[in-house]
């Protein structure tokens, strides 16, 4: 006998008729309570999934979307980023190799990086915009300039001294001098203003590169580029 249900009399034949439709109710009250259960969970969970894609938005499925160096992209600041490093550094590049002193050469200027002062309130990489320039002038200069690595002068004492000392084998003279000396100096400076109100925040950097001659300390070249950023909110730059 089923829980529940008064049998008509000693009737076994109408219980009997009766088992499969009490069964399909009891079946379809349980898969509606199952889904009373998962259906605020799905809401609060997609809810939730919601409210946490209010920030960087990749397309759809794309967890990493892949730009151009000189490209704005979708996480942006009012400071110094990717697309300002390569215009200010091609512009400087494109400068240089104009020059004179540089063009109308009669040998191969060799040219030392004097480290980058930054002024601005931005805690980032400034030799990085050297490093670009360099890099840009040895690849496309064609051999119109070339650049001391002062940066490496200890390695490179070293090798002398073990090659001097006959440590290890050498296809020079390891006792002459033949350390190059600086034609030019190539260095930079990034400067700032910054304002900060209600409304948002604006910021306006000036870069500045000098070209100068070490024997004078005459600048025989400079160079400038400024820009200026407004936004609502400001970004940690590293």
């Amino acid at each position: 006998m089923l829980i529940g249900v008064e049998p008509f009399g000693h009737d076994d034949l109408l219980v009997d008729l009766a088992r499969p439709l009490i069964q399909t109710c009891r079946e379809c009250f349980m898969n509606l309570s199952k889904y009373a259960i998962w259906l605020p969970i799905t809401l609060v969970a997609s809810f939730g999934a919601g409210c946490a894609s209010s920030g960087v938005r990749n397309p759809s499925g794309t967890p990493v979307t892949e730009m151009r160096a000189d490209e704005r992209g979708f996480v942006t600041g009012t400071g110094i980023e990717s697309q300002d490093l390569v215009a200010v550094t091609d512009k400087m590049a494109r400068g240089i190799l104009g020059i004179p002193q540089i063009a109308n050469a009669q040998g191969v200027p060799n040219i030392v990086l004097d480290p980058v002062v930054n002024e601005s309130r931005f805690p980032i990489n400034k030799e990085i915009f050297l490093s670009r320039i360099q890099a840009q002038l040895n690849s496309k200069a064609r051999g119109k300039v070339s650049f001391l690595a002062r940066d490496r002068m200890t390695a490179l004492e070293h090798e002398r001294q073990i090659k001097q000392a006959g440590q290890v084998t050498s296809s020079y003279d390891p006792n002459v001098q033949e350390f190059k000396g600086a034609d030019f100096f190539l260095t930079g400076k990034l400067q700032g203003l910054s304002t900060r109100t209600a409304a948002g925040t604006s910021d306006y950097v000036l870069y500045t590169f000098q070209l100068i001659d070490p024997r004078t300390s005459a600048i025989v070249w400079e160079d400038m580029a400024e820009i200026k950023k407004q936004g609502l909110e400001d970004a940690a730059y590293r």
